[in-house]
């Protein structure tokens, strides 16, 4: 799965706007833009924000790859993954966010 997002985040949209060489963007659902490391496709909550977007969406063609969540809980993720995921927290977060 991560293959697949790794392949659409390198050829969609976010080619249009500029990154930083292994980063990808991606726009919540209130249309907030974020440049994300593609290391963070390697977590398992990263690959459900994924799952549930394309579940919703479908893959992008030709636009943005937009999650389901918004903003503030985007900024909250990435500030754990910066500060490192534990496992344990990993697992209370997937909960909280499929729910």
């Amino acid at each position: 799965m991560a293959r697949k997002w790794q392949k659409e985040a390198s050829r969609s949209y976010c080619n249009e706007k500029i990154t930083n060489k292994g980063h990808f963007v991606v726009y919540t659902a209130d249309h907030n833009r974020f440049v994300i490391p593609l290391q963070y496709l390697n977590t398992t909550l990263f690959k459900e924000l994924l799952r549930m977007s394309e579940d919703e969406f479908g893959l992008p063609t030709d636009g943005p790859i937009t999650l389901l969540c918004d903003s503030t809980l985007m900024s909250y993720l990435i500030n754990v993954f910066e500060r490192g995921l534990s496992i344990e927290l990993e697992k209370a977060l997937l909960v909280s966010t499929v729910d």
